[in-house]
């Protein structure tokens, strides 16, 4: 997964758009390359789907994992207790995974001001991964809306997308050829660069035409 990324990757989505299993895919990749990589779990908001989930992965591949006090327990609202400004001056490789919706993105717009910093210095990318079988962001247009929202409560910009249009264990090669054009077409509506398509790496490789093609594992699992 060779991606035109910066230093400091701020990841954003919709419920269920994949960007957690994107994040722990990308940091494992990084790790392979050599990179020293942290990895920040920001998800306040859906106790399932974290990236604290991968933190024995994580430490085999020498990758530091942050994450909420409490995460992946019973507690309701977890709290930060690490320094992201700290972490973001470090020089390592960062990845920022954050909470879905416009509730994960208020907790980003407390850091908005350090991590727009970096973004000018040409340090950081924030980057939206979609998935056009996803409610909200079932088209371009609507996709559009929702990232809209996502600048404005978290007072950042994005800088680019990835379609990581998916149906979980059920996504096929057909499913994510048919995002290809949507995926297009939100990147004409909103004019942030398609960095790629992804598709799990247990289907039949889908045509994309020109836009590049990343195949990741699926990592993440269902609690139930």
């Amino acid at each position: 997964m060779r991606l035109p990324l910066k230093r400091i990757v701020v990841v954003t989505g919709h419920y269920g758009s994949g960007k957690t299993n994107f994040t722990a895919a990308l940091a494992l990749q990084l790790a392979a390359e050599g990179k020293k990589v942290t990895v920040v779990d920001f998800d306040l908001v859906n106790p399932y789907f974290r990236t604290a989930d991968f933190a024995n992965a994580f430490a085999q591949k020498g990758i530091t994992l942050r994450a909420p006090d409490f995460a992946n327990t019973n507690v309701d609202i977890p709290s930060i207790q690490f320094d992201l400004g700290g972490l973001a001056a470090a020089g390592e490789t960062l990845l920022i995974d954050v909470g879905g919706d416009d509730d994960g993105a208020v907790a980003l717009g407390r850091y908005a001001h350090m991590l727009n910093s970096y973004a000018e210095t040409g340090e950081l990318d924030m980057i939206a991964v979609v998935s056009f079988r996803r409610y909200l962001t079932r088209t371009a247009e609507e996709a559009q809306a929702y990232l809209q929202s996502i600048e404005q409560v978290s007072r950042m910009r994005l800088s680019g997308i990835v379609n990581n249009t998916n149906l979980g264990v059920e996504t096929t090669t057909a499913i994510v050829e048919e995002s290809v054009a949507e995926a297009k077409k939100l990147s004409a509506l909103t004019g942030l660069p398609l960095i790629c398509t992804v598709a799990p790496d247990t289907i039949k490789a889908p045509q994309t035409g020109d836009c590049p093609l990343v195949t990741i594992p699926m990592m993440v699992k269902l609690p139930w």
